[in-house]
């Protein structure tokens, strides 16, 4: 199966503290740690390294952090051949501090408001389409042009742009904030947590998938019914990209043909190892790890 991810390439840098700092304060670190990101981008990065046939679209700049984007994925065996190399902007970069603490993440992007791709198109035909919204176009002429792919997007900013391309995939694999703001309400109990995959199905028209951090994940089941898929418990010391790998999880499952109550449950479990980590790309455990953690949580 061929897998096109559509979106953001960025290059992080993530540094871990033990306590947030201090506004107007000095602060020692003792580590640096540097890799590509983007939700797209991760996704895909983890397909590849799953080995899976895996393209990604997306622009960097032509400097060094764009040369080592490309390598990354090189290495894990994605195609690169629609990574653009824009030349008049800096490739995006994010700066992450990772509070050991308690496993939260700030992150600082840069991403010039005017750095999109120029590609109008793609020649290969993809079985899966996985897109993140940051290349609204592109993934709008993607997903007409090929409309018997499955088609997911990773919806964690309500702008415009992501509604309707919400209204055009199959799955909407959205984040529990994505949820909150297009359903108006705080999902804290059952209740809400239906009102809200209520509201998200007559404005997408769609299936739906609500990720709720440490608690897993929900989804309406074959009887019609939202169930929560719980997560793994795990003492998290970095949340980068935790996510990203959820998504990119997901639509491995999705390639692999699983019913959908073993994709939520893998997905989880591929989430919830992540933030025993620190760094993106560093979180994604091998497959092999991976499919023996599974065997032995069921």
């Amino acid at each position: 199966m061929k897998v096109l991810c559509i979106g953001h390439a960025a290059y992080d840098i993530t540094t871990p503290v033990d306590l947030f700092p201090k506004e107007n304060t000095k602060n020692r670190v003792q580590e640096r740690i540097e890799c590509g990101g983007g939700p797209a981008g991760n996704a895909a990065y983890l397909l590849g390294k799953w080995g899976v046939d895996t393209y990604f679209a997306g622009v960097v700049g032509n400097d060094l952090y764009g040369q080592r984007i490309k390598k990354e994925f090189e290495d894990v065996g994605v195609h690169t051949d629609y990574l653009e190399i824009n030349e008049e902007h800096i490739t995006a970069s994010s700066y992450i501090l990772a509070n050991k603490e308690n496993g939260s993440r700030t992150i600082l992007t840069y991403r010039p408001s005017d750095m999109k791709m120029k590609t109008v198109d793609i020649p290969v035909q993809p079985d899966i389409i996985l897109i993140d919204g940051q290349e609204p176009e592109l993934s709008k002429q993607m997903l007409e042009k090929y409309p018997n792919a499955i088609s997911i997007i990773d919806a964690g900013r309500t702008k415009l742009e992501i509604r309707q391309l919400c209204r055009m995939v199959n799955y909407v694999v959205c984040s529990k904030d994505f949820a909150e703001k297009i359903s108006g309400v705080t999902i804290f109990a059952p209740d809400s947590l239906e009102y809200a995959f209520k509201k998200l199905e007559e404005e997408f028209q769609t299936n739906i998938v609500i990720t709720l951090e440490a608690a897993g994940c929900a989804y309406r089941n074959e009887q019609g019914k939202v169930e929560i898929v719980p997560s793994l418990k795990v003492k998290a010391i970095d949340s980068t990209a935790a996510g990203d790998i959820f998504h990119g999880a997901f639509t491995y499952g999705i390639s692999q043909n699983w019913p959908m109550p073993k994709i939520l449950r893998f997905a989880n479990l591929a989430g919830a190892m992540s933030v025993t980590r620190v760094g993106g790309r560093n979180s994604i455990f091998e497959l092999n790890e991976m499919i023996e953690v599974y065997n032995e949580a069921q």
